[in-house]
């Protein structure tokens, strides 16, 4: 197999190892918040800790992999999250488990950034499809993260052996990553020598991420308690309810290959944005009184969110050089929301009622289909031909 295929598919790897961590945190919540006698409340901390962690290693990773060697960057950041998630259920303290996310989320940050920086300079020009099928194995790792989770739950009887198997699985990927040669650096591509930053499309895709990625991180960390808090189910089937989610999630992602070949961005996302606000609306009336529309619901936001974060990308590459920096501000903005959403949902999850969950992400996506709104407006400003000025 040529180098560079050997490269993606150690980058397909890893991030299936982040995929299992990133859905990790929402089926074994009710299992931390007894292991360190919190509330709910307190414990969706949490999630604000784990993404601000994120979002420092996301900034300061994109700069590690100009001075050192990727792969074994990568591979320290996969060490790095094994060992949070082998220590995570040892701390009964909460400020210690905070502190042990934050560092967990500082490794998600930076593996993820490597993962698309380092597929781009081995693959190079031909990199769309890989760039997209990296985004499907995400999937995979998520949808596969709650069914390892419940096995070791019913195994061990407890959280703790599902983060010991999951961190065990990280460790054939971290040997592949140190013995493989890393590509050369490359850098970003310019238009003429020249690159282009449009200021407005750039802020409004930022809050765009904001909204979009803090409605996915929301609904997948929150829909087992939501769930259980309903007893539309046991703590098993919540679990194979997250992992619904993130199976239609990474189908989606799947379907976005062919389809982004065929159907304009901006069309694409308006469809996506639409279904998504349909499907939570159909949670929300089915509240406790059907857990088979809570599965419909679940599994068609997983279903229309997929797409949504790469198409915009690609959408925002039709009108602006996509460089390391405006990448990062990409990732602020998801960040933010990944801190800010799930928090906002756990504070008023007790006091408030499980509803709290479709009625937060209802608005948030209902926000989001308003800033789309500007953002396709801009687009199609920028789309348009210019007057020829006649002398």
């Amino acid at each position: 197999m040529p180098l560079p295929y050997q490269q993606a598919a150690a980058y397909y790897l890893a991030f299936i190892a982040l995929g299992l961590t990133a859905a990790s945190l929402g089926p074994t919540l009710p299992g931390l918040a007894t292991q360190t006698r919190s509330a709910l409340n307190e414990i969706s901390f949490l999630f604000t800790a784990r993404a601000f962690g994120y979002l420092v290693g996301s900034y300061f990773g994109g700069r590690a992999y100009d001075r050192i060697p990727g792969h074994r960057l990568m591979a320290a950041m996969l060490a790095l999250i094994a060992a949070m998630m082998a220590l995570a259920p040892l701390l009964a303290w909460l400020p210690a488990l905070t502190a042990a996310l934050f560092v967990l989320g500082m490794g998600e940050g930076a593996l993820d950034v490597g993962g698309n920086t380092l597929i781009v300079w081995a693959i190079r020009e031909r990199v769309g499809p890989f760039m997209n099928a990296l985004h499907f194995f995400f999937g995979i790792g998520a949808f596969l993260s709650p069914l390892v989770v419940a096995a070791a739950i019913i195994l061990s009887g407890g959280i703790a052996g599902a983060y010991w198997a999951l961190s065990l699985l990280f460790i054939p990927c971290i040997a592949w990553l140190f013995r493989l040669p890393p590509p050369a650096a490359r850098h970003a591509e310019q238009h003429g020598g020249v690159v282009r930053t449009n200021r407005l499309l750039l802020a409004l895709i930022v809050i765009f991420f904001f909204g979009n990625s803090g409605a996915e991180s929301a609904f997948g960390g929150w829909v087992y308690s939501y769930a259980v808090a309903l007893r539309l189910s046991d703590e098993t089937v919540a679990a194979y309810l997250t992992s619904l989610f993130w199976g239609t999630f990474t189908l989606g992602r799947l379907l976005a290959i062919p389809l982004s070949m065929r159907v304009r961005p901006a069309v694409l996302i308006a469809i996506d944005l639409a279904g998504c606000l349909l499907c939570i609306g159909l949670i929300g009336a089915a509240g406790s009184s059907s857990f088979v529309l809570t599965a419909i619901g679940a599994a068609g936001v997983g279903l229309c969110m997929a797409s949504i974060f790469p198409m915009t990308i690609s959408l925002a590459a039709r009108h602006m050089t996509i460089t390391g920096a405006v990448t990062g501000w990409f990732f602020v903005g998801a960040s933010a929301g990944n801190m800010l959403i799930p928090w906002l949902i756990g504070q008023w999850f007790e006091p408030a009622g499980p509803g709290t969950l479709p009625l937060v992400l209802g608005v948030d996506v209902a926000a989001c289909c308003v800033l789309f709104a500007l953002v396709a407006w801009r687009d199609v400003q920028l789309s348009a031909p210019q007057p020829t000025i006649r002398e």
